[in-house]
């Protein structure tokens, strides 16, 4: 019965999947990271570990007949639900007999298995225990080397170091050096060195070279041991309540983002400089047991107090997560602070219920006292703490339900909740519901919530997915949220709203479009007439956007994008912007060379009406500007393979606003009305 079953899906895969492995436009995934610099206040994430995995991945394809919960997590590609599903498939039917039969698994739809496709493989070899010579001997070395640089010089960099005391000594590029050693996906280890821009060099406060240097070793399924981190690592750990490292997504048209999904030990080889663990961790694994320990020693960046008259010992009013080491002021507050870090994970999976207990507890050199505002009242201080969960996960027919309740052991709790539902083939729903007390505080995590951290909030996030019919996709989503103590700018308890729709329409692997509106509503402090008292008001947003992407043919891709944003205070100072641009992607097939154009028109009335765009960019690297004023931009990418072992990179962008006579502000002014950008990377494997 089962092969007659498969010989129908075959034959309604034939037409639809080609035999060519493409990579499907992740439009998806671009949209999470434009949300993410968004709320970060513009500062892009330098964590690049999902783009080396996803790269890694289509050099060593996950095996679906072998591929546990916890590597299939790693893809991102898939919800709880056909995780899950695939497991049970696999434990009902037995294994999987060839790709066209992943069409018989509930839950997963032809896109899925497109975007799914370039990843995997499915064969029945036997997984042979693999020992440490064989995977220290056949893995792939790789060395990328990758420098940048902005043309123009700014005020740092002009200002006479005789005469003032805040410039940058440094030169102006920005250098990266990474090697990795990888086989398959069972051991990994390199390091990565970095300097931004404007960090001496060799010299001065940098004799050692690079400002910021990294090492890891990671090993999984060695024996019972799932995974064994030495050196650089990062801890994920229930849906983010205590612990997450990684980078994680948040409200997008991707209603599945709401659930953390991720192994708890992941190899740390980024450049960003703060959110990872140094020292080691370990998983042991036995049947349906699971249990991790770590332990990291680091030192931080933060601004040190030392102790007076009014204060009898030497305290830390805040951290310095920039990374950079430029002026006097950024290299004294570089490694002030001492941190000690420990916990682990115990969790146990019974069929579809699984369920976890997390804690981490923290010692630091100086205590944490912040600033005496209102809103730090509750805010993290002293010199040690914890916080510590339990969470769950279980899964019944087409629903799953999932969720994590948080202390940190001084009165703050913490609370989410979620549900899964796959209503039927064509519709899915999720919900989620976070109840995060003002007490509740804790350091790098990421669950899924508004704010940047979770605290002082409580929400409700309802997203459904509609497929109508094949070419049709509908994703929409309603966010009602409400923060009961006070925040930064926000002199006051407040509330919020997201609302958000999204069509796609995909008729065939060639072309794909998008058109979205998105309205959302925070409050802020507003003075319009400079009283003492600041005024709290609502302020809000809205933004349509058109996307598409054209495959003309197997060498040439058009994308466009028109986007429009309404912002609005209460009726003062309303603000509009305006952003349009086109793409040329060439990328041939069986030849070195590839590259992209892109050009841009902006035009928004002041910052409050700011857009975001993601741009291609270098292997391994993206780029997300923040687009305000009236202005064009351009950028350039050029790909060539010099030799099998050899890669080059070069890409330049500049951008131009004709309005204005200069462009940043402080030391990274620059006079003149246009910024150039070069880049330029090198990979060698061997």
């Amino acid at each position: 019965m089962k092969k007659i079953y498969l010989f129908f899906c075959f034959i309604i895969l034939h037409g639809l999947l080609s035999a060519q492995v493409t990579e499907v436009p992740a439009t998806t995934t671009e949209q999470q990271l434009e949300n993410i610099t968004e709320n970060n206040e513009d500062a892009e994430t330098e964590d690049d570990s999902y783009l080396q995995e996803m790269v890694q991945f289509l050099k060593n394809p996950v095996n679906l007949n072998t591929a546990d919960e916890s590597l299939l997590k790693d893809l991102k590609v898939l919800s709880p639900l056909q995780m899950q599903n695939l497991v049970s498939y696999r434990r009902i039917l037995g294994k999987l007999l060839n790709e066209y039969e992943l069409q018989a698994i509930p839950g997963w739809d032809l896109q899925t298995i497109r975007k799914i496709r370039p990843y995997i493989t499915i064969t029945n070899d036997i997984r042979l225990f693999e020992s440490i010579g064989k995977r220290l001997r056949n893995g792939e070395h790789s060395l990328l080397l990758r420098a940048t640089q902005v043309l123009e010089r700014s005020k740092g960099y002009l200002t006479d170091p005789a005469s003032a005391t805040n410039y940058y000594p440094g030169s102006p590029q920005k250098l990266l050096l990474r090697y990795k050693y990888i086989y398959k996906n069972l051991l990994q280890y390199g390091f990565v060195a970095e300097k931004d821009a404007g960090e001496q060099f060799f010299k001065g406060n940098q004799k050692s070279g690079f400002d910021f240097y990294s090492a890891h070793i990671f090993i999984r399924d060695l024996g019972i041991v799932k995974s064994l981190a030495l050196g650089d690592y990062t801890v994920n750990m229930g849906q983010g309540l205590t612990q997450w490292q990684s980078l994680a997504f948040k409200k997008g048209p991707d209603i599945a983002a709401t659930k953390r999904q991720s192994a708890v030990l992941r190899p740390y080889n980024s450049a960003g400089e703060i959110n990872f663990h140094r020292g080691i961790g370990i998983t042991i694994g036995k049947k349906n047991w699971e249990a991790t320990l770590f332990g990291s020693f680091r030192k931080l960046d933060a601004n040190l107090v030392p102790a007076d008259t009014l204060i009898y010992e030497d305290i830390i009013t805040s951290f310095q997560t920039s990374g950079f080491h430029r002026t006097k002021s950024e290299v004294d507050d570089k490694n002030i602070q001492r941190q000690i870090a420990f916990g682990g994970n115990i969790s146990f999976q019974f069929n579809n219920l699984h369920m976890g207990v997390n804690g981490i507890h923290y010692d630091l050199k100086y205590p944490v006292i912040k600033d005496q505002i209102a809103y730090n009242s509750f805010a993290l201080n002293g010199k040690s703490f914890g916080n510590y969960s339990f969470d769950y996960s279980y899964t019944y027919r087409n629903m799953h339900l999932f969720g994590e309740m948080a202390s940190n052991g001084n009165k703050g709790l913490a609370f989410v909740n979620g549900l899964f539902i796959s209503v039927s083939s064509r519709v899915d729903m999720s919900f989620f519901y976070r109840n995060i007390s003002k007490e509740y505080q804790s350091l790098y995590t990421n669950a899924f919530t508004e704010s940047t951290y979770p605290t002082n909030e409580k929400g409700f996030f309802s997203g459904i997915s509609i497929r109508p019919v094949q070419q049709w996709q509908i994703d929409a989503y309603v966010d009602l949220y409400k923060f009961p103590w006070l925040k930064y700018r926000v002199d006051a308890p407040s509330t919020g709203s997201d609302y958000f729709i999204q069509l796609t329409y995909r008729p065939n692997r060639q072309f794909e479009m998008y058109s979205r509106y998105k309205r959302e509503s925070k409050a802020i402090n507003f003075n319009a007439d400079q009283q003492v008292l600041n005024q709290v008001l609502n302020q809000p947003r809205q933004n349509w956007r058109t996307h598409f992407s054209y495959k003309i043919n197997r060498e040439f891709t058009l994308r466009s994008r028109t986007e429009i944003v309404w912002f609005d205070r209460n009726g003062a100072t309303a603000s509009n912007g305006f952003l349009m641009y086109a793409d040329v992607v060439y990328k041939p097939m069986l030849k070195p060379f590839s590259a992209s154009i892109r050009l841009q028109y902006f035009e928004t009335d002041d910052y409050n009406s700011r857009l975001y765009a993601y741009e291609n960019d270098v292997l391994y690297s993206f780029s997300i500007p923040v687009f305000y004023d009236k202005g064009y931009r351009y950028y350039l990418n050029v790909n060539y393979d010099l030799t099998r072992k050899l890669t080059a990179w070069a890409r330049i962008a500049q951008t131009i606003n004709p309005n204005r006579t200069s462009i940043g502000s402080g030391l990274d002014e620059i006079n003149g009305n246009h910024k150039t950008e070069v880049k330029l990377q090198l990979m060698y494997r061997f």
